[in-house]
């Protein structure tokens, strides 16, 4: 018998129409959206279903509506196939703000409080460095300790009379070949021309708002720090593995500490899936928007099954191997 984890998308999965079919097949969908609608007191379901795909992009928009898709997904697993999350998954976890959709989807948040969090957390890492100041970039063909070296080479400023550095660090780590930089502008730029003198097959900007998981988001792990002493999560019913140990997690002091971390730190996200295949998971099931987790397993654990769920025809087809 397989041995499943569900896993949780994070940003860059969202496209505008996303659980709109969901919603007008299940009334489980449909009560996660108004739930969160509700609570952030916008139309946030419209937004995703119809767009504009410019004011769904932006962080603060993107973070809750993409943990809405994906526990709108996991409701109607769980009503049509007659189980709870605990009954198939021995652990969760999620991809940046999917830790949250994670930890949601595992009682350790209510999903207001988890639209709330979202919701601050986008708009705090929005407000964390001016508008054009940051930027990331991914390096396609490059494992992390590549990474590394390219960021410490990218991190001082030339010509610069007192040695002054900029911030430029791996925000995650993929897995296949996949890491992902971030930091200043100009060193992000110096960074990509430094990848190719070193064989790396690609390195190009991504198209952000801000430069996440690196030391200039400070600003926005207080602002959750705050948040989560007035939020703290419960325990969870299944361990989730976080993005900043690789291991698995069930204290809830423990866990809102590694979420303000979470803001600043890398992505351990190759660790997490290794991790998982340690712990026996040999089934990975990716719910909500796009295949990108997936696809991962695919790359890091290719003795794992990896599969995505976003559509009532995905669901079916999945709700036959659950």
């Amino acid at each position: 018998m397989p041995v499943h984890a569900f896993i949780f998308p994070g940003q860059g999965s969202q496209a505008v129409g996303m659980g709109r079919d969901l919603a007008a097949a299940f009334a489980a969908a449909r009560e996660v959206f108004q739930e969160v609608d509700e609570t952030l007191k916008q139309k946030l379901s419209k937004l995703m279903f119809e767009g504009p795909g410019e004011e769904l992009t932006l962080t603060e928009n993107t973070q809750p509506a993409l943990m809405a898709h994906s526990l709108a997904v996991l409701r109607v697993l769980e009503k049509e196939g007659g189980f709870t999350l605990a009954d198939k998954a021995v652990v969760v976890a999620g991809h940046s703000l999917g830790e949250y959709t994670a930890l949601a989807a595992a009682g350790a948040f209510s999903i207001p409080d988890t639209a709330r969090l979202l919701k601050l957390r986008g708009q705090s890492m929005q407000k964390a460095v001016p508008a054009g100041e940051g930027a990331m970039a991914a390096l396609l063909g490059a494992e992390m300790a590549q990474a590394e070296e390219i960021c410490r080479e990218a991190a001082p400023v030339p010509d610069s009379p007192t040695g002054a550095k900029q911030v430029v660090e791996p925000a995650n780590d993929n897995g296949g070949g996949q890491v992902v930089i971030s930091g200043h502008r100009a060193a992000i730029e110096r960074a990509i021309e430094i990848a190719k003198t070193k064989g790396i097959r690609r390195a190009m900007l991504l198209p952000v708002s801000a430069p996440f998981h690196c030391a200039l988001m400070a600003p926005a792990a207080d602002a959750m720090a705050e948040a989560l002493e007035a939020t703290p999560p419960r325990t969870p019913i299944v361990p989730v593995v976080a993005n900043v140990s690789a291991a698995k997690e069930t204290d809830p002091l423990t866990i809102a500490s590694l979420l303000v971390k979470q803001v600043t730190a890398t992505v351990r996200w190759r660790e997490c899936l290794q991790a998982m295949t340690e712990l026996g998971v040999t089934s990975f099931v990716e719910l909500g928007a796009g295949k990108v987790l997936s696809g991962l397993v695919k790359r890091v654990t290719p003795d794992a099954t990896g599969v995505s769920a976003s559509t009532p025809a995905e669901i079916e087809a999945i709700l036959k191997t659950l």
